[in-house]
């Protein structure tokens, strides 16, 4: 037979744990008269056979009769009145769990009608806390008979459940909001991820006390990724990659770091999706117009000033000029004045 417990406790500040069980392994063998002392923020939860028999709040119990009737009423169903009787005990940390964290690995698609795609890419992070609600239901349903229960062990299945219920309401909102009335709902969207997301954490016997969004913005992916996820048009993707290429380019000892500076602050990749639609329909116009351009017509001229190259790539004339210098983006000097020919400039923008 196993040892005799005469007292059943644990005193750890449980820190990081959820529950531990007593004993961590095997059946402890417990006798009428037994102390059992749970402390603050705790509960004691006994098992046998995977049912559950009695919970005991803080404080010092002791097994007898009358006190503890579901436990009295096995002993005499399996002993006939003798002790001891095996079963094992689960602690339980009653406390809250506190500043959680959660992050979108990847960024969450949502509609943006009327603005560049027509969707936009976010990312966020932010806290969440949790408490265990019901003991009994938490260890039967989550824990089983594990010796130890770490908060580390259910985070990510936390986390997952969180982002269902944010990505689900976040496309619920985008169908009347657009993507920076929703960064600026904050507080609304965290209410509504906790009410969502509630009776999930329910169905587990914990409490999801809060959820707050600490930042809420749009994603910067590149082209490729933007491709891969089925978002672009070949089109959009070439304005997208040439604008990537000019962003790495400024990352480049002598990548003519003028000009995408500029377009880095002028042309970003989120402005970039913002103005898509927009430049994929003047890159189909300048394609139509190209045979009218080569004659003085319409669309981008044969032969350019570096003012008029820097409207087209809607960046200033200085870092255009510094294109140049820098030897990025061949232009033929005329006496003090520079041409551009649109084969450069097309070049330019291929690279």
């Amino acid at each position: 037979m196993a040892r005799i417990f005469d007292v059943i406790e644990y005193s750890d500040e449980m820190e990081n744990e959820l529950v531990h069980r007593f004993p961590e392994t095997g059946i402890g063998d417990y006798r009428i008269g037994s102390q059992v002392i749970v402390r603050e923020a705790q509960n004691a939860v006994f098992f046998r056979d995977g049912q559950a028999l009695d919970k005991f709040g803080p404080g010092r119990h002791t097994i007898a009769t009358g006190n503890i009737p579901k436990v009295i009423d096995f002993i005499g169903k399996a002993f006939n009145n003798r002790t001891p009787f095996p079963a094992e005990v689960y602690f339980v940390s009653m406390k809250e769990f506190p500043e959680l964290k959660w992050g979108t690995p990847q960024p969450i698609i949502v509609r943006n009608p009327g603005v560049g795609l027509g969707v936009a890419l976010l990312q966020g992070f932010g806290t969440y806390s949790i408490e265990v609600s019901d003991p009994q239901q938490f260890v039967t349903q989550v824990v089983g008979t594990k010796a130890s229960y770490m908060m580390d062990d259910i985070d990510d299945r936390l986390r997952t459940m969180l982002l269902s219920k944010l990505t689900d309401l976040l496309g619920e909102t985008g169908a009347n909001n657009s993507v920076l009335e929703m960064i600026g709902l904050a507080e609304e969207l965290g209410a509504g991820v906790r009410a969502k997301a509630q009776p999930d954490f329910a169905a587990l016997g914990l409490t999801l006390k809060s959820f707050y969004i600490g930042n809420l913005k749009p994603s910067s992916k590149s082209a490729q990724e933007l491709r891969d996820m089925g978002m672009l048009d070949m089109a959009t993707y070439t304005q997208l990659q040439a604008a990537d290429a000019m962003r790495d380019a400024a990352n480049n000892e002598g990548g003519g770091a003028g000009l995408t500076a500029g377009i880095g602050a002028g042309m970003g990749i989120g402005n970039l999706m913002q103005n898509a639609t927009s430049g994929s329909a003047m890159a189909q116009n300048q394609q139509k117009a190209a045979p009218a351009a080569a004659s003085g017509g319409g669309g981008m001229p044969s032969v350019m000033t570096p003012a008029e190259a820097a409207a087209i790539l809607k960046v200033s004339q200085e870092d255009v000029m510094a294109a140049i210098e820098a030897g990025d983006l061949k232009a033929k000097k005329l006496g003090s004045a520079y041409r551009i020919s649109k084969g450069a400039l097309e070049r330019f923008l291929s690279e």
